[in-house]
């Protein structure tokens, strides 16, 4: 690793997403810094099934603990910062609770801060039940003058069905990707001018090419982000978990 170059921690909640995030990051890496080259980068991965009996139950804060144990290891790994591919995972890190022992990248406020940068204006919000009904992307939209909007019952069902059924398996079929254009479709209808992919798996299945909407990947965005601090070219985050409450961007203040 160059002395410039800072270690990557990926605190990985879900196999599909964390590897896409490993892979983009390496593979901007080597087109950034030629072939084979990437800054140093750990990934550590707490199964999944640890965590959804919490999930369902509504115990965010017992997920905060197994993800702060992942947190842990790569503070040990040497990591000087994480990001977590997981946006479910972020109402769990927002929670009030100990500091995490190095600061993360939080997902939110990279696709937050790209929506403002194309000059989005109102985002529909597709991934998990628990993100579409949780406070994450609103309040990060709503802090850059962006407006966010979740499908409607029904089609939360479908996404967050084939979610668990599905992607989070390494299943990925053209009845999804159809059933995830209609909602995309109706998500539209409803005054969207772009769709949040805030599912990390969902990139894998949508892409720019089959979207009615432009899309935010949520995934890539974060791994290019984090190449960024990674090589010094974005300051290091600040970021310890906890609540976030972000000042208005400079593109959002001139919106509003």
């Amino acid at each position: 690793m160059q002395k410039n170059h800072r270690h990557l921690g990926i605190l990985a909640h879900s196999a599909e997403g964390a590897a896409l995030s490993f892979q983009t990051f390496c593979r901007e890496g080597f087109a950034r810094l030629g072939p084979h080259a990437h800054p140093d980068v750990t990934l550590d991965l707490i199964p999944l099934s640890r965590s959804m009996p919490y999930w369902e139950s509504g115990d965010y804060h017992a997920v905060r603990a197994i993800l702060r144990e992942s947190a842990e290891r790569l503070a040990a790994a040497g990591a000087d910062f994480f990001i977590c591919p997981d946006n479910t995972a972020h109402l769990a890190f927002e929670l009030d609770g100990d500091p995490y022992p190095i600061p993360g990248l939080h997902i939110a406020e990279v696709v937050a801060d790209e929506a403002a940068a194309r000059g989005h204006r109102k985002v529909g919000i597709l991934g998990t039940r628990f993100t579409m009904e949780g406070p994450v992307y609103p309040r990060a939209l709503a802090a850059r003058g962006i407006e966010a909007a979740a499908p409607d019952p029904a089609d939360r069902t479908t996404v967050d069905t084939i979610i668990f059924d599905e992607l989070v398996n390494g299943v990925f079929t053209d009845t999804a990707r159809t059933a995830y254009q209609h909602v995309i479709e109706h998500l539209a209808d409803q005054g969207c001018d772009a769709v949040a992919l805030v599912c990390t798996e969902i990139p894998l299945l949508i892409t720019p090419e089959t979207s009615p909407l432009p899309t935010l990947d949520s995934t890539r965005l974060q791994a290019r982000a984090a190449l960024d601090v990674a090589t010094g070219a974005r300051a290091l985050p600040t970021w310890y978990g906890g609540p976030v409450a972000p000042a208005p961007s400079p593109i959002a203040t001139e919106r509003t």
